[in-house]
């Protein structure tokens, strides 16, 4: 490691606390679901307060979740006891908590201390009130004025050699307002360095389906899933990371729908449902959600998939099977697909998969006759070299069944962050098109920059080089986000500023510059005014309807700016009189910046009027069958190579994912209790028979190493639980997991690191 400024652990904790181990449950949510909210909201919130709150969640004109961005039913359609999920309530109960982050507590532990403390709780410290500044050589925050904060970033920006040695980093919770004017700040000030979250999460989607259907987004809507006749759910956990997709999947199972679960893991959330909402949910046994389980190998899928669409071509006859009608008309690159699949040998394929034989022709008889498929996938499928392929080989499958652009059929890449799609419909993006350069010529005035900027993984490079030297993050947690956290961490000490702008006090505002500053914000709970008058925000959710966040709390301190405020002020100081754009303006006014996205962006039009009462939707061509954007008017066939992974006995292939407790790198607590884990994070999920040839036994401590170009990284003390998963695939939640990630590994294409797929040895733990 290089030499840190100041003596702090950038890893989480790996201090371990009294695990217990139980069976994984036999039913997703139901009455332990309400038990699990009622005890965070009043914990955190209070009773009355935090039930109040979430019954604003999700509701028309209302609060959107902070969590994930699975839609919300048409107006009218949403349901009177709430409209939310338990890891929801746990996002709110975190947000809207009563424990506060005063200056005071910042003077009691210096950041040396914090930086021993574990994930959960530096989360659990409380919100944030004032603005904070960690001085060059400075052990503790001291708070700061808002002005004075301002000028620093702003003398730090103009004293840079070129804009290029910026870098501003956009969270997936940032409004569409807040997005937008940062990016429009970003090209004002020179730069096109704008990574963000998607760049670690779904980029390989955006990529792959803009260049099989000429758009970035899912084509389906939640009317769909009920029109479904078959929903196959690969690489995704909906049962923890979106609850509220089950209520679409107990619909579609009702109307006699079919689905194909496809994973690792066998995830609870896919067996059985139990909605917290019915009776039924809460003293039946509630609704059998997958038809089949297929149990593939980590990053498998792309043979399997091969092996279903070369079966189904094969049993095709009087084109009942496959589409042809669709292929001829709508698609081209069908004859090179044709005949690249055909060249693998099926039998071959299904045992690279991992996958049952017996199940495999479950999953056969159920695709055969299908018309209306629907497609859902995230992490699991994206967080791999060959993400990108993984995806379009799923396209594949759609056009083989001519199941795009129809009623109950699409694809539908599930979104983590609650306004991820958002964020790049209004221009988070670390390039500048021609198109979007033109537009923001004739709003704004200035020139954009024409240099390709900097995306997650190259930033990170970047300041590590020594080639950028100021970092601001718009929201997240960047540090235990990002792969490869020792390298990430040398990165961020090496900027002479690191800016946060935030409501909680996360591990990156640890793992600093020389100087770093945190800039409370107010949260989307809370109730955002400007002159006596409420505000409004936007977002857009993962079908790509936009739509209005309104928050009922009062804010956690009279101290808090809201994001679009901070960005204007931070931009206003920054530039001066050097652009034309009247920056403070559009950082009261809301309104304002929603006609700049309109006339920036011509699929906003109208967009103040349109986005009131229950918002709009996005043009999307995949959903209307359109592909007269792509070559030859017509969607995409796509060849795609079969993974390559060198996995000698010794070694194992592990995949990084989240507990029940958590979403994202916000840590709620430390049960897992879908998977039976308690008290604890510091666990690796494991083949019992490979437990059994490396001697070992359920509950004994390990440490993780990977070695790629000769380097070694390791995770150390990790606790070793038997688990119906894959022999040689291996299971741990992130951001444990992230330090065995490589910086330089990562998907073709999308640049997404690989920390679903990462090559791992075993090694006993040895106690110091």
């Amino acid at each position: 490691m290089k030499k840190i400024f100041r003596n702090i652990n950038p890893l989480t904790s790996n201090r371990l606390n009294n695990i217990k181990i139980k069976k994984p449950s036999y039913s997703s949510a139901g009455l332990s679901s309400i038990k699990s909210t009622l005890y965070h909201i009043s914990k955190e919130v209070g009773t009355i307060r935090g039930l109040k709150t979430l019954s604003k969640l999700n509701q028309v004109d209302g609060i959107d979740c902070p969590g994930c961005a699975w839609p919300d039913p048409e107006k009218g359609k949403r349901s009177k006891l709430g409209e939310y999920c338990e890891n929801g309530a746990k996002a709110i109960a975190e947000e809207a908590t009563i424990k506060r982050a005063t200056p005071d507590f910042f003077k009691k532990h210096s950041v040396e201390e914090l930086s021993k403390w574990s994930d959960f709780e530096l989360g659990k410290t409380g919100r944030l009130t004032r603005p904070m500044i960690l001085d060059e050589k400075k052990k503790y925050y001291k708070k700061i004025k808002w002005k004075k904060a301002f000028k620093i970033i702003s003398n730090e920006l103009n004293n840079l050699k070129t804009p290029n040695e910026s870098i501003f980093y956009t969270s997936g919770r940032s409004s569409n307002e807040a997005a937008f004017l940062y990016g429009v700040f970003a090209r004002a000030f020179g730069t096109n360095n704008l990574p963000d979250c998607s760049n670690m999460c779904h980029e390989s989607s955006g990529i792959a389906l803009t260049e099989t259907l000429g758009i970035g987004k899912g084509s389906v809507t939640l009317d769909d899933f009920p029109n479904a006749e078959v929903v196959i759910v690969i690489g995704q956990n909906p049962g923890t990371n979106h609850p509220r997709m089950l209520t679409s999947l107990e619909k579609l199972k009702k109307k006699g729908g079919k689905i194909i679960s496809i994973n690792p893991l066998k995830e609870v959330g896919l067996k059985r449902f139990k909605n917290p909402q019915k009776i039924i949910g809460l003293i039946g046994s509630g609704t059998e959600l997958s038809d089949v389980h297929l149990q593939v190998k980590i990053n498998q899928d792309v043979p399997l998939l091969k092996a279903i669409m070369k079966t189904l071509i094969n049993k095709n006859t009087n084109n009942s099977v496959i589409n042809e009608e669709f292929i001829n008309e709508k698609t081209f690159g069908f004859k090179k697909f044709f005949d690249d699949i055909q060249g693998y040998d099926t039998e071959d394929l299904i045992k690279r998969s991992g996958v049952k034989l017996s199940n495999f022709n479950k999953a056969i008889n159920i695709l055969e006759s299908s018309k209306k498929i629907i497609i859902c996938w995230a992490m699991g499928l994206t967080q791999h070299k060959n993400g990108v392929d993984n995806i379009k080989e799923c396209v594949n499958l759609l056009l083989l069944k001519g199941s795009i652009g129809k009623k109950g059929a699409g694809t539908c890449p599930v979104r983590g962050h609650s306004n991820v799609q958002g964020d790049r419909s209004v221009g988070i993006i670390h390039k500048t098109s021609n198109a979007l350069s033109k537009a923001l010529k004739k709003t704004f005035h200035f020139d954009s920059p024409k240099d390709e900027g900097y995306d997650t993984v190259h930033s990170i490079k970047a300041m590590y080089e020594g080639k950028a030297k100021v970092f601001i993050s718009l929201g997240g947690n960047f540090l235990s986000a990002a792969s490869d956290t020792l390298y990430t961490a040398n990165a961020l000490q090496n900027c002479n500023l690191t800016v946060s702008i935030s409501t909680k006090l996360n591990r990156s505002h640890l793992v600093t510059g020389k100087k770093a500053l945190i800039l409370p914000t107010i949260g989307r709970t809370e109730i955002d005014k400007s002159k006596g008058k409420n505000r409004f925000v936007s977002v857009e959710n993962s079908m790509g309807r936009v739509h209005v966040s309104k928050g009922t709390l009062k804010p956690a301190s009279k101290h808090l700016m809201s994001e679009p405020e901070i960005i204007s002020k931070i931009a206003y100081y920054t530039l001066k009189n050097k652009t034309r754009v009247k920056w403070l303006k559009l950082g009261a006014n809301y309104n304002l910046i929603r006609e700049k996205i309109s006339k920036v962006f011509k699929d906003f039009k109208d967009y103040n009027e349109n986005v009131k009462d229950s918002g709009f939707y996005l043009p999307n061509n995949s959903r209307n069958g359109d592909f007269s954007n792509l070559s030859y008017k017509r969607a995409k066939f796509s060849v795609c190579p079969l993974p390559v992974h060198k996995i000698k006995k010794n070694e194992f292939l592990l995949m990084s994912i989240r507990s029940h407790d958590q979403f994202n790198t916000t840590i709620y607590g430390l049960n897992d209790r879908y998977r039976g884990v308690f008290n604890e994070r510091r666990v690796v999920f494991m083949n019992k028979n490979d437990l059994k040839k490396l001697n070992l036994n359920s509950l004994d401590l390990i440490d993780l190493e990977s070695i790629y170009n000769k380097k070694k990284r390791i995770a150390k003390k990790f606790h070793v639980v038997p688990y119906d998963i894959p022999s040689q695939n291996l299971a741990c939640y992130f951001p444990e997991a992230n330090v065995l990630v490589p910086i330089n590994q990562f998907a073709h294409k999308s640049h997404t690191p690989i920390s679903k797929s990462i090559k791992v040895k075993i090694v006993k733990h040895k106690l110091s």
